[in-house]
């Protein structure tokens, strides 16, 4: 599957550098697509936990005929790694996801789209506190904006609400995936998989985000709402969120790395909000207020920080 990609790419004749360009403009509109439908899922009734869960498992579905002779093949890997493949996937496929839908059901795409904007801060955050990796005072600094920017998103520009932590529920949830994905993202380059094709690992990690999501979305079916089979928009959002935030951002993204590195990819991912706020505009009616364009501002500002001396000579696995 990735092939195909992997041949467009190789058609470009200015070499890698060109040959990245669509698709750094490319992935990121895929991954922001997510919000602003996940968001839209949750005005048409569909209960958030279930649309991750049925989202990767119709993901995994189309996915399988495509990888199912090199999974098998894999089997013996996977298996002596199956705790890091369940943990990974619960973060990355999970966490990351599932709260996020639940956010969007209390909050905007473009709040949810600027609060997991702040995840490589995270990941650095993360990272000084666990493994003791030296910070220094310019990632401290560049961390320090980062999250005031996501306060002034979580407050909505209300200096009352720091005060008394008066945050909206649905901004907290997102705060929750954005921790999650952070958490994956640290995890995958400290204690990474071994070494396997892109459309395998994506699938084992699926794998791994279906076991996580299962239980919760059997809960939420049961004991909260239960999906309505009977409406198309149920279908839709499933569908779109398998093929385009789910297979082809994941899959452009991987794309992304073998062309420009993943510190080169990485950046593309600053667009994201950008592409969140300017479809959640005409599509949601979400008109971008002043603390969007601040905490953008202090966000994207703060991860620049933060992440300028990581890009020297160090590798940021980031797989969104």
């Amino acid at each position: 599957m990735s092939g195909t990609i992997a041949r467009a790419g190789s058609g470009y004749a200015a070499g890698p550098k060109l040959a990245a360009l669509p698709l750094m403009l490319i992935a990121p509109a895929l991954f922001a697509a997510n919000m602003v439908v996940a968001r839209w899922a949750e005005s048409v009734g569909i209960p958030p936990v279930f649309l991750a869960f049925g989202r990767w498992v119709l993901a995994l579905a189309i996915l399988l005929p495509f990888i199912a002779p090199r999974l098998w093949h894999s089997r013996q890997v996977l298996m002596a790694n199956a705790p890091r493949v369940l943990l990974l996937g619960a973060l990355g496929m999970g966490v990351a996801v599932g709260p996020q839908y639940i956010g969007a059901v209390h909050t905007s795409a473009t709040n949810v789209a600027l609060i997991i904007s702040a995840c490589p801060a995270l990941v650095a955050l993360i990272e000084a506190i666990v493994w003791r990796v030296p910070v220094g005072t310019q990632r401290a600094v560049g961390m320090s904006l980062a999250i005031w920017g996501v306060l002034l998103v979580l407050s909505r520009g209300d200096v009352e609400a720091l005060g008394s932590l008066s945050f909206g529920r649905g901004d907290l949830w997102v705060v929750l995936a954005a921790c999650g994905w952070a958490g994956y993202t640290v995890l995958a380059r400290r204690r990474p998989l071994p070494e396997l094709p892109a459309e395998v690992r994506l699938g084992a990690l699926m794998i791994g985000g279906i076991v996580a999501l299962a239980p919760f979305a059997l809960f939420e079916s049961v004991a909260l709402q239960t999906p309505d089979f009977g409406r198309w928009e149920l279908y839709f959002a499933l569908l779109f969120l398998a093929l385009v935030p789910g297979l082809g951002a994941y899959l452009c993204y991987d794309r992304l790395v073998s062309l420009s590195g993943p510190a080169g990819a990485s950046i593309s991912l600053y667009l994201v909000p950008m592409y969140a706020v300017l479809a959640a505009w005409p599509l949601l009616g979400e008109i971008p207020q002043a603390f969007h364009i601040g905490g953008f501002a202090l966000i994207l500002g703060g991860v620049a920080l933060s992440g300028m001396r990581q890009r020297i000579g160090r590798r940021a696995a980031v797989n969104h």
